[in-house]
């Protein structure tokens, strides 16, 4: 029995690999138990951790740094690169207000360690590890611990404090979002998740009864207008047409328009009548409208196609059919001539049958080569984000440069390349099923590591001193700052909860109740939400543990 010992025990690369899927192994079992009718999900990885470090269970220190680590890099880069397509639109609808919410959270909760501080007695040094822990923030913690260090003063309080307050700061979040949907958010509050290619988008019907536009082509027409539109088909004398922008307009023709709704209002003034009828329901055949037109999807899997602005195909000249709408991660775009594609993208074309195939072998429309990730692009990415982390930036007033650390730089870059990648000719596309494996992986290797690490001396650390203090301290800092903004946002603000908990979570930094979030709330606004206030909440929480100790130290 000795060599089981030994394979458990003698530090090693097979008992490093042993120890950390045994963890995994059993930490994602438990998150399958539910009690109340809560589950608290891969979280239990961390206590499954926890509890292996505290019964003497190790591996070595150098490689257990370095498994943490990429854990979280991956976990936060492949994040940055799932929300990265639909980021900077989703930003512009509601980014500011979500990150002014999410910096409300940060300040809340060092206004109210700094009144802890003086209230309790406990010094600065320790309240930045407290701080850290109940927010989940190991960067404002590394940060703290140099700024102590360039003062000539020990880091190791810091970093004790942080360890004992860290695993309520992950409870306490999904605590905290589990009390909020149980006592006052009404089940209006919560977006259904249904987003279907129509919610984005928004398709309707005029007829042309305004003077200005008659005898004018459609290019002449759009010239009229700041809202984008694409117009589907235009009837006219019981025929129907994929109307191109040389089509001219006359009195009485029919349009069918896609554009956002509300941009209706805009274009039936434009156009001189909106006619009433509801396309937007999900039981339309759409090639049942007329009998010569067929309306189908077709997917971009030629990599010489991503990047290409869809106008560069001349697909309405030279083959008589019309893009209508883009389907990309889930957000419904316009087909305006201008969009660029991607990798992934389902176009949906109207025109007859033969031309559509001829647009289909365009394109390539062949699914079954989106299986296969792009894995350079992962790799590449990760480097890239892991040197932005590393530069430092100077802040006035502040002798030690910042960081974005091992977790901004790589979300940073992740939405960078999500987003602008294409434009680059970067194929980053990966399906959605990938996208979660390396995120769950990542996550589960990050939690893994991390409950090992604090295992050790967990119990001892409460018990002694002012363990229990800290605990108390760091659970307050992190539920009171999130019930209190999640209420302002959900009802003073009229943020969608899904939305709120993203937000909540991206300013407390805290993967894991993201991930229960996202579980437990349908569609992809927690995810969102997160990605959009992470990068800022993260830099400034890193920017005050340093103030903090330079000003209270």
């Amino acid at each position: 029995m000795d060599w089981i010992q030994s394979i458990f025990l003698d530090h090693s690369p097979l008992q490093a690999v042993i120890v950390i899927s045994c963890i995994i192994a059993v930490g994602l079992a438990l998150g399958k138990i539910k009690l109340w009718g809560i589950s608290l999900g891969v979280t239990w990885v961390f206590f499954a951790g926890i509890l292996a470090g505290h019964i003497g269970l190790s591996i070595d220190s150098s490689m257990l740094n370095c498994v943490e680590s990429f854990g979280l890099v991956l976990f936060v880069y492949e994040l940055g690169l799932k929300v990265g397509p639909g980021f900077f639109s989703s930003f512009r609808k509601g980014g500011v207000k979500l990150n002014l919410l999410g910096l409300g959270t940060v300040l809340l909760g060092t206004a109210m360690a700094i009144a802890m501080s003086f209230g309790t007695g406990t010094s600065m040094a320790d309240m930045v590890g407290i701080i850290a822990g109940a927010t989940t923030n190991t960067p404002s913690l590394g940060a703290a611990q140099q700024a102590l260090q360039q003062l000539g003063l020990s880091a190791n309080g810091a970093a004790l404090s942080c360890a004992v307050t860290y695993p309520l700061g992950v409870v306490g979040v999904i605590l905290a979002i589990v009390l909020m949907r149980k006592t006052f958010v009404r089940p209006s509050d919560i977006d259904s998740g249904t987003h279907d290619e129509d919610d984005q988008t928004f398709i309707a019907t005029f007829q042309v009864i305004n003077p200005a536009i008659f005898d004018k082509n459609l290019k002449e027409i759009a010239a009229f207008s700041p809202h984008k539109f694409v117009i589907s088909r235009l009837w006219r004398g019981g025929e129907v047409s994929i109307p191109n922008s040389e089509t001219i307009v006359r009195n009485g023709d029919r349009l069918m328009v896609i554009t956002t709704e509300p941009d209706v209002e805009a274009l039936t003034i434009l156009f001189g009548s909106h006619e009433s009828r509801d396309w937007n329901t999900g039981d339309i055949d759409w090639n049942k409208i007329d009998s010569s037109l067929t309306s189908k999807h077709v997917f971009v899997t030629k990599p010489e196609i991503n990047g290409r602005k869809l106008g560069s195909l001349h697909l309405r000249n030279n083959y008589g059919v019309n893009i209508t709408r883009v389907m990309r991660s889930g957000v419904m775009l316009l087909a305006t001539p201008g969009l660029v594609l991607q990798l992934g993208d389902r176009l949906t074309v109207v025109g007859k049958e033969e031309q559509i195939k001829k647009v289909a072998a365009i394109v390539g429309n062949a699914e079954s080569k989106l299986e296969d990730p792009n894995l350079a692009v992962i790799f590449v990415g990760i480097v890239l984000g892991l040197l932005l982390g590393s530069v430092p930036i100077a802040l006035p007033g502040i002798s030690a440069p910042v960081k974005l650390g091992l977790a901004g730089g790589p979300i940073v870059v992740g939405i960078l390349l999500g987003c602008f990648g294409p434009r680059l000719h970067l194929v980053t596309y990966t399906t959605r099923s990938a996208n979660l494996i390396l995120r769950g992986i990542g996550l589960s290797l990050y939690l893994a590591c991390l409950g090992l690490d604090a295992g050790a001396h967990f119990l001892e650390t409460i018990t002694r001193g002012d363990g229990l203090l800290w605990v108390g301290l760091g659970f307050a800092i992190t539920l009171l700052p999130v019930i209190v903004m999640g209420v302002v946002a959900v009802r003073v603000c009229r943020v969608d909860f899904g939305l709120a908990c993203g937000m909540l979570c991206g300013s407390m930094a805290n993967p894991m109740a993201l991930t229960y979030s996202s579980d437990t709330l349908p569609g992809d606004n927690p995810a969102v939400a997160y990605a959009t206030v992470y990068p800022l909440s993260m830099f400034a929480r890193v920017v005050i543990a340093q103030i903090l100790v330079l000003v209270f130290v």
